[in-house]
């Protein structure tokens, strides 16, 4: 066991609420893993993920073109942010916590 654990905090919401939102509201379980691995690199890095779907999937342990579905829905709720310098740039994924606004 390594000398220092190293601890995510997480949101409670992420749980207790869009847990059960994306998986069993919506039925996009893959989705919520890309969320998750997303929201823990950002915070790793403290700042926006560039990330290739090829790479993204490798990272989660999700094909391809569930990764692409997945980013989509996120998305769409406006649960992810996404960025491109051009056409065929890696894009770069802010995590979005729209609970937080208030």
């Amino acid at each position: 066991m390594p000398d220092q654990i190293k601890q995510i905090k997480l949101d409670d919401y992420i749980l207790d609420t869009l847990l059960r939102d994306l998986v069993g509201h919506d039925h996009k379980p893959a989705a919520f893993l890309v969320y998750l691995w997303l929201a823990g690199e950002q915070s790793r890095r403290k700042s926006a993920v560039a990330i290739s779907y090829q790479e993204l999937a490798e990272n989660t342990g999700l094909s391809r073109s569930s990764t692409q579905a997945s980013v989509r829905w996120l998305l769409r709720r406006k649960l992810l942010a996404a960025a491109k310098a051009n056409a065929t740039a890696v894009p770069t994924y802010a995590v979005q916590f729209p609970w937080r606004r208030n």
